[in-house]
C-alpha cells in the first residue's frame, strides 16, 4: 500500500510527498486499450501532469504501455502511458509522451486554482 493511500499519514508530521506534480480528483470515463486485454473501460480518479489513475474491472500488467482516452473539460484526450502501479482495481498510469494541445497541463491548473479557492481552512468559512 502507497504511504498516501494510508489513513492520516499525509497528515503526520515529517510526511513528504514525493511525487513531481500534484494530483487533483477527476472523475471521468476512460478506455484503455492494452495489447494483452484489448479494450478495458472504467473511470478516473485522479490526474497530474504526468499522470493519471483510474478504476478498472480487469487485470492490466504492470509495465505494459497502453493508449488512453477520456474527456478533460477542454476536450477528449488520448495519449500513451505505462501501467505503473496496481492496488485492488485501482490502477495507476505515467504519461510516456508529451501532451501535444496542453490540455491536462491546463486541467491541472484550473483545478489547482479551483482546489485552492474551495479549502475549507480559508479565512471566512
Amino acid at each position: 500500500m502507497e504511504a498516501d493511500d494510508q489513513p492520516g499519514v499525509k497528515d503526520s508530521p515529517g510526511f513528504v510527498e514525493l511525487r513531481r506534480h500534484p494530483r487533483f480528483p477527476l472523475h471521468t470515463d476512460i478506455r484503455v486499450y492494452s495489447r494483452s486485454a484489448g479494450l478495458l473501460t472504467g473511470y478516473t480518479v485522479d490526474i497530474s501532469e504526468s499522470g493519471i489513475s483510474a478504476m478498472l474491472r480487469l487485470e492490466l500488467p504492470i509495465g505494459e504501455l497502453v493508449e488512453l482516452e477520456f474527456e478533460l473539460p477542454s476536450g477528449p484526450v488520448a495519449i500513451r502511458a505505462m501501467v505503473r502501479h496496481k492496488i485492488a482495481f485501482r490502477y495507476g498510469f505515467q504519461f510516456v509522451e508529451p501532451e501535444p494541445e496542453g490540455a491536462i497541463k491546463a486541467t491541472c491548473s484550473r483545478l489547482a486554482v479551483l482546489q485552492g479557492n474551495n479549502d475549507d481552512s480559508a479565512p471566512g468559512r
